[in-house]
């Protein structure tokens, strides 16, 4: 079974390490990783991809030195290896324009906003990564039971899939 990684991004390390407080239940069958910038988040997708263990979801902030959110998640879209990767916006400071910018350029499939609810992220970034891993995995979702979205797996299997 391969643990695909869920890699989450914020430049103030209390922030991040309450995102990968509500995300613990996901990190029993996933690499849950962390990174304070949108550079360090790119090293981690290119590492986590290269030893094996592709990139699932992609959780960052918007506002961050050295690189926004949104460029990270257009990189992300722009090389095919990522493309297929699930995104959420987990932001308090994101303008209109970069929201726009977010959802048709960058494609990002959630936009929760700070601060947020431990169970409603986590719920967010479950349904995620059982979209990636239904539609663009190829791997068996059966191991993964435990964490995911059984709205959207019964969805699937009644659509056929």
């Amino acid at each position: 079974m391969v643990s695909p990684a869920i890699i989450c991004v914020d430049d103030q390390p209390d922030v991040l390490a309450a995102v990968r407080r509500d995300l613990e239940p996901l990190a029993a069958l996933t690499q849950l990783l962390t990174a304070t910038s949108a550079d360090e988040a790119w090293e981690l997708a290119e590492d986590s991809d290269a030893s094996g263990h592709p990139v699932a979801v992609v959780v960052t902030d918007q506002v961050m030195p050295g690189g926004d959110g949104v460029g990270l998640l257009k990189r992300l879209q722009a090389d095919s290896r990522f493309r297929h990767v699930r995104t959420c916006l987990l932001t308090g400071q994101a303008t209109h324009a970069d929201t726009i910018e977010a959802i048709n350029v960058a494609q990002v499939g959630r936009y929760v906003e700070k601060p947020w609810q431990g169970d409603r992220l986590l719920q967010a970034v479950s349904a995620l990564f059982t979209q990636w891993l239904l539609e663009e995995s190829g791997e068996d979702y059966q191991p993964f039971m435990a964490i995911l979205d059984q709205d959207l797996l019964r969805e699937h299997l009644h659509r056929g899939g």
